[in-house]
């Protein structure tokens, strides 16, 4: 996995993490779970956000797929994930995470997912296996250097 699997988050990121999730806050997002890869920034990033949301860090769900994962991963990693949750957050890499966003929507396409971004879509189901074939809606994207 090498010299980029341990790269720290930098001080930007540090301060963009507990904004974003003050942002899911005020949209009143609040994840059920916060789904990670074991990757240095990505496991930071969820701490802050757990961290601000009030959420236990312990309870994080590091699946190691995640690092640097294909858009289709990403649903494979959804599809196990437990039906006693409703919302999820999950924190990835580009380029995987920018075309999974980018397979979620028709309505808002993204040409890069900047570092600590958010893309939220909903998705009408009572199965976390249903994810991929269900239809979903566009909820929001927002990214740090989005002025509220």
């Amino acid at each position: 996995m090498g010299n980029d699997f341990a790269r720290p988050l930098n001080e930007r990121g540090k301060a963009d993490a507990p904004e974003m999730a003050k942002r899911l806050l005020l949209k009143a997002a609040i994840p059920d779970a916060l789904v990670a890869s074991p990757a240095a920034r990505a496991t930071r990033t969820a701490e802050l956000f757990a961290e601000t949301l009030q959420m236990p860090v312990r309870e994080i769900i590091f699946i190691s797929a995640l690092y640097h994962a294909p858009a289709e991963v990403f649903y494979d990693v959804i599809s196990g994930l437990s039906d006693t949750l409703n919302t999820i957050a999950m924190f990835s890499h580009n380029p995987g995470i920018t075309y999974f966003v980018n397979s979620l929507s028709t309505k808002i396409k993204v040409d890069n997912m900047p570092t600590c971004a958010i893309f939220a879509v909903s998705a009408n189901i009572g199965h976390w296996a249903d994810f991929g074939k269900s239809k979903k809606e566009a909820l929001f994207f927002d990214y740090p250097k989005n002025l509220q």
